[in-house]
């Protein structure tokens, strides 16, 4: 009897695995650290609605700075993977040494930048023990600020070499230690002090710092990093290849920062409506922040599929691989949209004990569930562009969608309304503001999906030109 030969996969099903395969450990990676903001947000919950207020405050000025930095660190994913598909290992440990380089000079002014922040609480309309707590938490926090930089140098070298359970080991790691010492300062369990929004700060700190050591450890023994390995030796810096990396990465920070920056500076704007306004804001964006990990993992794995394929020098692999990992992303959009709605008060309720703050979050958490699809075709879309090694379009349309039409509109409509000839008779507080984030991320989303599908052709017909000529 003879057995009849197994099809190979189909193009498009064999591309989803690959693309899954380097995304879920990432995925879990990515909430392990979204988590421990939501740790925080949520344990500080259950404190009093002071310390959620300060944590909320200070957790948007650090997620600001964290995930700018983390964009500005994103260049070392694309150029590694380039040199890895391209076969040239030796370059690659010189690549990582520099990004550490560069981590440190980006952490350092970003710590800096951080506590430049805290002195605006005082003065947005808040309570002063408020704003107090509020910048002490920003203070301490920002003193993660260069271990976070670091460690973002050596993730992005290890999902772009296909290595990416230690970066989901390390981090649910890092959660589990956060969580620990918050149980023990936020609430002052097993004789520890009491220190309620600092507590949460000093948890991301030690956290953050073990973070970057145990990812050290790691490379340095894995026998897997032993082709590319940077820390055989010490190199000091060598500014054309950190200004190299510079120019991938600071388009990419900028258009992170347009992004987040719009999120976040909707708290401070809504600190007049008081506590629960801004509370609920901030549950609400957590939890979207937690839901929109997932294409954020994808599109991270989209941009080493797609270097490793441009370093190939398959342009047409690199376009597949990028409309692929596009679809997946928007699946999931609508997926995370569907259960958002559905499951908005029991979201609610698990973040806080306050029922007004509640009955809020579960009136934006509909919001959130607008934004889910755009939300999750914008990352991917720019996400594929960067790996070809193009950045500056993403951060341009990202400017235009937030801060052209976004945050204008929620300003409008939230806090001047008579500015409109058509708009509301009163100010509609929060919601305003939440409106025009659905309007900024669908026009990110149109816009970026245009923008993949122009570079993704043209450098298809320039590789098929290429491989014509050849023959001829």
């Amino acid at each position: 009897m003879s057995l009849a030969p197994l099809r190979p996969a189909h193009p498009v099903l064999a591309e989803m695995r690959a693309i899954w395969q380097l995304s879920w450990p990432v995925l879990i990676g990515q909430l392990a650290t979204v988590g421990m903001g939501v740790a925080d947000v949520a344990m500080t919950g259950h404190v009093n609605a002071d310390e959620l207020a300060a944590v909320s405050l200070g957790a948007s000025v650090w997620s600001i700075m964290l995930v700018t930095v983390m964009g500005v660190m994103m260049a070392v994913n694309t150029v590694v993977a380039h040199q890895a598909g391209a076969g040239h290992f030796a370059a690659i440990a010189h690549t990582v040494r520099q990004a550490l380089w560069k981590g440190l000079g980006v952490g350092l002014l970003a710590c800096a930048a951080t506590n430049a922040c805290a002195l605006l609480f005082p003065h947005i309309g808040l309570a002063a023990p408020v704003a107090a707590k509020a910048a002490l938490f920003t203070h301490v926090i920002s003193i993660a600020m260069p271990a976070f930089a670091c460690y973002r140098a050596l993730y992005g070298y290890t999902a772009s070499i296909n290595q990416t359970k230690p970066v989901m080991v390390i981090a649910i790691g890092g959660l589990a230690l956060n969580i620990l010492v918050n149980w023990l300062l936020v609430f002052g369990n097993l004789g520890f002090p009491r220190l309620g929004a600092v507590g949460c700060a000093v948890g991301t700190v030690i956290g953050t710092w073990l973070m970057l050591g145990a990812m050290l450890c790691w490379i340095r023994t894995a026998p897997a990093y032993r082709p590319t390995n940077p820390l055989t030796h010490w190199a000091g810096p060598d500014w054309a290849a950190i200004g190299n990396m510079l120019r991938l990465g600071l388009p990419i920070g900028v258009t992170y920062f347009a992004e987040v920056s719009a999120f976040g500076l909707i708290s401070l704007l809504v600190a007049r409506y008081g506590v629960v306004q801004v509370s609920a804001h901030q549950i609400a964006l957590n939890f979207s922040s937690l839901t929109f990990m997932v294409p954020l993992s994808f599109g991270i794995a989209l941009i080493t599929r797609v270097g490793q394929a441009l370093g190939e020098g398959d342009a047409c692999k690199a376009r597949h691989v990028a409309w692929v990992g596009v679809a997946m992303s928007a699946g999931f959009g609508l997926l995370s949209a569907g259960f958002v709605a559905v499951f908005r008060w029991e979201i609610a309720r698990a973040y806080t004990l306050d029922p007004d703050v509640q009955a809020l979050c579960a009136q934006l958490l509909l919001f959130a569930a607008l934004f889910q699809l755009s939300d999750a075709v914008q990352v991917a879309t720019a996400s594929a562009i960067r790996g070809y090694q193009v950045t500056r379009p993403p951060m341009v349309i990202q400017l235009v969608a937030f801060w052209v039409f976004s945050l204008p509109l929620g300003i409008v409509l939230g806090l001047a309304p008579a500015a409109l000839p058509f708009g509301p008779a009163a100010p509609m507080q929060v919601f305003g503001f939440w409106i025009g984030l659905v309007l900024g991320l669908s026009i990110a989303a149109v816009l970026l999906t245009g923008a993949l599908a122009r570079l993704a052709n043209a450098r298809a017909r320039a590789g098929a030109r290429g491989a014509m000529a050849k023959v001829a």
